[in-house]
């Protein structure tokens, strides 16, 4: 079975307390982008290894077990023995680090493969339940749509947002950020207005409504990056924003605009979506 993984962007994004678990409630939509990894999953015969796990495309660092999509096979494993063993092929192509969740949508796809396959019969709220396990913004790529989010993000609602007459650049800067270092520059309050309400109001209304409280702190750490949102509005982009905790920055732009040949310095990766 081979399935194909695909991003997200956050429409705002509002950091509104510190929880006393250590987390922090927040505000955003979450909304889907094409821009896909390849997720490819097979019965295996190999008897010593429940699973087999490869990759290609982008250089994933880090440990084997460490990775959501072995940690989403082992999650069913527990509660569903009878699952065979697998090997899983990831061909990475969405930037990591970015705030595009592509490792979040790689697990949950291999829940929603696992349960396909397999024939687990799971619900969408259950799978929900297991996405919530391999992190916050697992259970987003079970619903697949748009969704408002609060919570630490887990607690989603579809919402009516449609974006199908724009186009969407998404610009990778190759900067990683830390985002434990990100949380920790904020200073977290309530807003006078929701995400939810803005995200009703015409989008002409964003660029001043609509905010990335990461931005601030994140900008004055990478300037290139405030540059990089500054160059998307003089190129006609009608929102321009940071996803998540960076580094990536979209710009919603009419379907009439072209960015490529971009002045801009640096290493930068433009893909429209």
């Amino acid at each position: 079975m081979i399935r194909f993984p695909h991003c997200k962007i956050n429409l705002g994004l509002s950091i509104i307390e510190k929880r006393t678990d250590g987390f922090h409630a927040l505000e955003t939509v979450f909304y889907p982008v094409a821009l896909q990894d390849a997720l490819e999953i097979i019965h295996s015969d190999e008897k010593k290894q429940e699973i087999l796990f490869s990759h290609s495309g982008i250089a994933i660092p880090g440990n084997t077990e460490q990775n959501l999509c072995v940690k989403a096979y082992l999650l069913l494993k527990k509660d569903f023995p009878s699952i065979p063993s697998v090997k899983i092929h990831l061909h990475k192509n969405i930037p990591m680090g970015a705030g595009l969740g592509g490792g979040s949508s790689d697990g949950a796809f291999v829940l929603r493969m696992l349960n396909d396959m397999f024939n687990l019969s799971l619900s969408s709220e259950k799978l929900i339940d297991y996405a919530a396990q391999l992190g916050s913004d697992c259970p987003f790529f079970i619903y697949d749509k748009p969704c408002h989010a609060k919570g630490r993000g887990e607690i989603l609602a579809p919402i009516e947002c449609d974006l199908s007459n724009y186009k969407i650049a998404l610009l990778h800067p190759q900067i990683h950020v830390s985002t434990a270092w990100a949380f920790g520059q904020l200073n977290p309050h309530a807003k006078q207005k929701s995400i939810a309400q803005i995200i009703t109001q015409p989008i002409a209304t964003w660029k001043s409504d609509l905010v990335n409280d990461f931005e601030e702190p994140i900008f004055k750490a990478h300037p290139i990056l405030e540059d990089i949102k500054n160059y998307l509005y003089e190129q006609g982009a009608l929102y321009a924003s940071m996803s998540g905790s960076g580094s990536s920055l979209f710009g919603i732009f009419p379907k009439q605009i072209d960015i490529s040949n971009h002045p801009l310095k640096g290493n930068l990766r433009i893909d429209w979506v």
